[in-house]
């Protein structure tokens, strides 16, 4: 890789941004990409999104240690002053882009730029003027550097066949900044430039050669003062043998520039006159005879300017930065009893640390300083009034921007004054220093990542911010501020272990096992992105190891059914199985199971007739007698399980002498014996419940036989004392059973809180 072959320092093959230009709505950047310069256009409202890129040679230093300036004009045109070789030895102004042909200064030619630094560029009418410092070619003692302002038409359009593709109108004159005296004390080496375009002034910030002795300045400079340097003579040297002299304008074109453009009736003359003259002999002077200010051991190095109206009149408050990373802030005035006065000088840094200003920018619309340090941007409002709690240290301070409301009795600024009328300001002098004044804090800066040591040594890290006590600083004996000027805050902490628990209850009771402790990484626990603890939140070791378990006990397979108890109306067969290697199985070696549900056939039988019982005389001798036998039905195989069935009875006659044969009541066809007069049956009593609540049974009802007062005599009446009939027969108006049969009950057997049935 190129960028590999050419640097010592990988840090310089990355991509540095070194021109960032605002369009409209778009942006130009362009940055050294690794020593192969590129240029990207992209839309402010999406910038991740590159909407054309072009070569960024003669627009971008290859290098990022070179310096470079840039600015698009109004019409599109890209202004860069830059070095356009890989060595840097080829310094070069150019245009490039927009509409007009792209021209450059001479190459490789050190009296149009000679080592130049170049500082800025501004689109004034229809010049560009470019700022810069260089090495000195009409110098003639010894080698020095000289500050300059370089102009440019905008509509140049280079020469023909002489100057092609190269300015005819690049001029370049010296600006002085200097202590006037009998030796004037010269600030050579431009650092910084502001331009005002509603005062067209430019101001510089100038300091001494970094061999000499460390002074700075500030200057302004009106473009009037500029344009009249321009209007004057030429200075030229015929070759490097002779001096350099003063030279008259010989074409009015170099110095006034118009729509029409230098093109127009160029001729090999004024060509040749382009080439040699671009010096200027006159020396633009500042403002004022003296520098607005200056001061020494210390070294400016940004500058901008606010305008600041006031009660009576505008205010330029000038905001310098400083090699220290302090901001000066001060006024510009032509007063001699105000010049070099300084309002206030703010501390960014925390005490012991300083860097320089790396860049400062100033957003009017927001009110606010934006400073640039090598690695954050802070943003600083310009108005801070609130910071001058009395009347006197408001007036006092002769602040541009505040001024003290006697009605509302605090310091404010204009625009929010209740009143002009009641709002005072004194801005004649410089500010009294011998006020004793408290300090106040600045705003915390933003977070930024730190390092913090522990009270065990350790390094952890953090975030931490910082104030100054600047706002404003202690003074006169006034009370320093009270309170942490650091806060450090989300400190990353590493984990640690908690003690081991206690070892817990072996995972069996007999037999190899294993039984565990813990512990947690809570003590204390990592936070912050602090470490992880180092090692097993979990241990384990073997237990029961001497306690072997006893062989295990088991059942055999059951064995095979037994037959049915019984072959019909539901019985049970059974089956079996044993504890194999003891006698300690859990449940049951007897298992039972219903079987033959289906009911048994009925069976009927008769038993034999009792013998003939007397049951009634009459007058005359003759007896009544009965026998009875009864049905039995069996619903089961087995004749002991037998129900008694309908008793059935039979009367005859039999007559006293024994002369006839008894006779079956209602067979023989004659009229039965009366029975004795007086007696007679009681009616019959109501009929009993059934014998069987829903299987077939029997039901009865009784009378009874008495004389006429009541005396029992059952042999005295005819017929039976007692009626048998059936119930619940199977005719549809029988009762059925519900869950229960005539048969035999099916036996439930529980074993090991099992129920067993078919």
């Amino acid at each position: 890789m190129k960028c590999t072959r050419s640097c010592t320092n990988l840090d310089e093959c990355q991509n540095y941004i070194r021109v960032l230009l605002i369009t409209g709505r778009r942006i130009f950047t362009c940055g050294t990409n690794a020593f192969t310069p590129v240029c990207t256009t992209r839309q402010i409202g999406n910038i991740s999104r590159v909407m054309d890129t072009v070569n960024g040679v003669a627009r971008c230093p290859y290098d990022p240690r070179h310096n470079s300036t840039a600015m698009v004009t109004e019409k599109g045109e890209l202004y860069a002053a830059t070095v356009i070789d890989f060595s840097g030895r080829d310094p070069v102004i150019y245009r490039s882009l927009g509409n007009m042909p792209p021209l450059r200064t001479a190459q490789y030619n050190s009296k149009w730029l000679n080592d130049p630094h170049f500082i800025s560029v501004y689109e004034v009418g229809l010049f560009t003027y470019f700022f810069l410092r260089e090495n000195a070619v009409e110098h003639d003692c010894g080698r020095t550097v000289f500050s300059r302002v370089a102009r440019v038409c905008k509509n140049d359009v280079g020469g023909r066949f002489l100057l092609e593709d190269t300015w005819t109108t690049f001029m370049k004159a010296r600006l002085n900044c200097s202590r006037s005296g009998e030796i004037p004390f010269y600030y050579n080496e431009l650092q910084s430039t502001f331009y005002l375009p509603e005062q067209d002034l430019i101001y510089g910030i100038f300091t001494t050669n970094v061999n000499s002795i460390s002074a700075s300045a500030v200057c302004a400079f009106n473009l009037s003062a500029i344009t009249q340097a321009f209007n004057g003579p030429f200075r030229y040297q015929e070759n490097p043998r002779t001096s350099w002299l003063s030279t008259p304008n010989p074409i009015p074109n170099f110095q006034v520039g118009d729509d029409r453009g230098p093109g127009e009736n160029q001729t090999e003359r004024s060509l040749q006159d382009a080439q040699r003259l671009f010096l200027m002999s006159d020396v633009v002077q500042p403002v004022s005879t003296d520098p607005l200010l200056y001061q020494d051991n210390i070294r400016f190095s940004k500058l901008v300017v606010d305008i600041v109206q006031g009660r009576d009149t505008l205010y330029h408050v000038m905001y310098i930065g400083t090699e220290y990373g302090t901001i000066l802030k001060a006024l510009s005035t032509t007063n001699k009893s105000m010049r070099g006065c300084y309002l206030e000088e703010m501390r960014l840094l925390p005490e012991g640390e300083s860097e320089p200003i790396k860049s400062l920018e100033i957003l009017h619309s927001d009110r606010s300083l934006f400073v640039g340090l090598s690695d954050r941007v802070l943003k600083i409002p310009l108005e801070r009034c609130s910071s001058y709690k009395t009347e006197r240290h408001c007036l006092d301070a002769r602040d541009p921007y505040c001024g003290w409301d006697r009605k509302q009795k605090r310091c404010t600024t204009i625009e929010d004054s209740s009143n002009m009328s009641q709002w005072s300001q004194n801005i004649t002098e410089c500010p009294v220093r011998n006020l004793t004044q408290d300090g106040g804090f600045s705003p915390w800066a933003p977070w930024q990542p730190c390092n913090h040591d522990d009270r065990e040594g350790a390094s952890t890290s953090c975030a931490c911010r910082s104030r100054s006590c600047n706002s404003p600083v202690p003074q006169c004996g006034g009370s320093n501020c009270k309170g942490p000027t650091i806060q450090v805050a989300n400190c990353s902490r590493n984990g640690g272990w908690t003690p081991w628990s206690s070892w817990g209850q072996c995972s069996t009771s007999c037999g190899i096992g294993y039984e565990v402790r813990q512990r947690s990484c809570n003590n204390p626990s990592p936070r912050h992105g602090g470490r992880v603890c180092v090692g097993q939140g979990r241990d384990e070791r073997l237990c029961n190891e001497k306690s072997p378990c006893p062989l295990p006990v088991f059942w055999s397979s059951w064995g095979s059914w037994s037959q049915c108890s019984a072959e019909c109306g539901g019985g049970v067969h059974s089956r079996v199985r044993s504890c194999e290697k003891g006698n300690t199985c859990p449940g049951c070696a007897l298992e039972y199971k219903t079987c033959n549900l289906e009911a048994c056939p009925e069976v009927r039988r008769n038993t034999p007739w009792t013998p003939w019982m007397p049951v009634n005389v009459t007058q005359d001798g003759a007896r009544q007698e009965q026998r009875t036998r009864y049905t039995c039905r069996a619903l089961l195989p087995d004749p002991h399980q037998l129900q008694l069935g309908k008793k059935k009875v039979e009367t005859r006659v039999c007559p006293n002498d024994g002369t006839a044969t008894c006779e079956t009541e209602g067979s023989s066809g004659r009229p039965l014996l009366r029975q004795p007069g007086g007696t007679r049956w009681s009616p019959w009593e109501t009929w009993s419940t059934c014998s069987q609540e829903c299987a077939k049974g029997f039901r009865t009802r009784k009378r009874t036989c008495a004389s006429a007062e009541g005396k029992s005599s059952p042999s005295a009446c005819s017929g039976s004392p007692a009626e048998y009939q059936d119930c619940n027969s199977q005719d549809g108006n029988s009762q059925p059973c519900q869950g229960k049969t005539t048969t035999t009950p099916v036996l439930l057997y529980i074993c090991s809180n099992t129920v067993l049935t078919d």
